[in-house]
């Protein structure tokens, strides 16, 4: 139950930062060079965690763990990153571009759930997106 809260928590925490961060990227900055600041401090993070996690295999032998989807990623993270700096840069207010972008995300996920995992979708569900939908106009009049 523990890891049930807390990565939502962490999710939350981290998106919160994640927004400021974005919103308060200097105008004048290329938004390339602060990607490539965040991504080295974000790789000198990540290695001194895996260091910590105390792992059993090294380094090396973990990326021969992986597939194509650490490609995937940073090709998304970098469209996401980018994606933010050009909103909150060309006026969204960080209260709702956000919540417009995270709303109609969840929505659009719903076919992937669908189809690739065979996750369900009933009557409340397909509530909850007239809801969400009904949301959007209102927060963009």
């Amino acid at each position: 139950m523990f890891m049930y809260v807390f990565s939502i928590v962490l999710i939350v925490a981290s998106n919160i930062l994640y927004n400021i961060s974005q919103k308060s990227t200097p105008e004048k900055a290329n938004p390339f060079s602060a990607l490539l600041v965040t991504y080295v401090l974000a790789g000198l993070i990540s290695v001194a965690a895996f260091y910590l996690s105390r792992p059993e295999k090294t380094l090396l032998q973990s990326f021969r763990e992986l597939n194509w989807t650490s490609l995937a990623l940073a090709v998304a993270i970098v469209g996401l990153e980018l994606g933010y700096i050009m909103a909150y840069r060309a006026g969204w207010n960080i209260s709702v571009g956000s919540l417009v972008a995270n709303i109609i995300l969840a929505i659009a996920l719903i076919p992937v759930g669908i189809i690739f995992y065979h996750e369900g979708f009933g009557l409340e569900k397909i509530l909850g997106v007239i809801l969400c939908i009904a949301g959007l106009i209102l927060i963009n009049k």
